[in-house]
C-alpha cells in the first residue's frame, strides 16, 4: 500500500490559504471502486484509500512517520504559487485586452 505526501492545494473557491498549510499522508487505492447494480452507488472495499488521511506540520514529519511505521510512500511537492496582482478597476482599464462582456 503506497501512501502519497503532499501539500493541498487551494479550491477555486476560495482566495485564501486556508487549509493549505498542512501536509497530507493518504493512501493510493489497492482496488478499483465498483458500482453497485441496484442503487447506483461507488464503493470500494480499502478503508485506508477511501477514509484515513493523516495532516502533518512539516514534510519531513510525514515522511519520518512513514518511515517509522514501514509504510512506502511518495512525496509531492507543490509548485511555487505565482501571486496574481489584481485590482477591480482593472476590468474597465483601457489596456484591457478582451471587450468586457456580460
Amino acid at each position: 500500500m503506497l501512501a502519497r505526501i503532499y501539500k493541498p492545494a487551494k479550491t477555486a473557491m476560495q482566495s485564501g490559504v486556508a487549509n493549505t498549510r498542512v501536509w497530507l499522508l493518504d493512501f493510493e487505492a489497492e482496488a478499483a471502486r465498483r458500482i453497485d447494480p441496484v442503487m447506483g452507488w461507488t464503493s470500494g472495499s480499502d478503508m485506508d484509500a477511501s477514509e484515513l488521511r493523516l495532516t502533518f506540520e512539516t514534510k519531513e514529519a510525514a515522511i519520518a512517520f512513514a518511515e517509522k511505521h514501514g509504510i512506502p510512500y511518495q512525496v509531492f511537492d507543490a509548485p511555487p504559487a505565482r501571486p496574481v496582482v489584481k485590482a477591480y478597476s482593472d476590468n474597465f482599464a483601457y489596456r484591457r485586452r478582451k471587450p468586457w462582456t456580460h
